[in-house]
């Protein structure tokens, strides 16, 4: 999990919000479209949910197999000390050990609870003290363990695939636009403090109203994306913004805010595609 420190608001020219609010069916209001599509599964539904996971793995691990990031670590250098998993949970963000803490209670034998009192140790900082590369090599061990690749899972869904997801539909968006919400609250933390998700929202929020307070859901959507785009700018570890230009803005002003198949997206400059 990576949390932004800063935000600098970005203001997207004009002809862009035009783009973003001309593609309405005719007949049908903004607000009413989007009322209807949070009411349903939306990204909670089975085969939106795998794509959600697969567009998340395109920008963090850089592949659709998402499952293959259960075994993933490496410190990338933003603060956090090891980013690993499923979701990027961190040794310095809490996630991670709280994963490896409700794993252990299950699993006391599992070959990551002996590192559970430098886990607390290093919680909130960058250090790898007491961890190294023994560390390293029982996450991946312990990542070929299904019991393991289960609680990545509910970690993941409890901490912020169900809250994005819940939060998003009461604030009246669609699928696209609980994906956004999503992946906005893996990269930044789903904390309230400065540069974590709800600060996000509360940024974007006194710029647009949301579609559950009367505002048009494309127009809010471009407002948070820029909101999300200028907090990713001020960190080095997260200065290319193409998981935003040119995946999840593109959906955007394609009207596709039910994230439709197929789709066809670029990350980094390497192009995805699901049928």
């Amino acid at each position: 999990m990576k949390r932004a420190r800063l935000l600098l608001l970005a203001v997207l020219p004009l002809v862009a919000v035009a783009v973003a609010v001309c593609f309405l069916a005719p007949g049908l209001t903004d607000a009413s479209g989007a009322a209807g599509r949070a009411a349903g599964a939306g990204l909670a539904a089975p085969d939106k949910k795998e794509l959600a996971q697969k567009l998340v793995a395109s920008a963090e691990n850089s592949t659709l197999d998402w499952r293959s990031a259960y075994a993933y670590i490496e410190d990338i250098g933003d603060g956090q000390g090891y980013t690993a998993g499923l979701i990027g949970f961190c040794t310095g963000t809490h996630d991670l050990l709280v994963l490896v803490e409700g794993y252990t209670k299950d699993h006391p034998d599992n070959g990551l609870a002996r590192y559970l009192p430098a886990l607390r140790k290093v919680d909130g900082t960058d250090s790898h003290e007491g961890l190294g590369p023994g560390f390293v090599a029982a996450w991946r061990k312990e990542a070929s363990v299904a019991a393991f690749r289960r609680a990545q899972d509910a970690e993941r869904d409890r901490v912020y695939f169900d809250p994005a997801v819940r939060r998003a539909k009461l604030d009246g968006l669609g699928t696209l636009g609980q994906f956004i919400y999503y992946d906005a609250m893996v990269m930044h933390g789903p904390g309230t403090g400065a540069g974590g998700f709800y600060d996000l929202r509360t940024r974007a929020m006194a710029q647009a109203d949301t579609p559950a307070e009367g505002g048009s859901e494309k127009t809010y959507l471009d407002i948070f994306l820029d909101v999300r785009r200028a907090a990713m700018k001020t960190e080095s570890a997260h200065h290319d913004t193409t998981r935003i230009d040119t995946a999840q803005r593109m959906f955007l002003y394609d009207g596709n805010l039910d994230l439709r198949t197929p789709l066809e997206w670029k990350v980094y400059g390497e192009t995805y595609q699901v049928p």
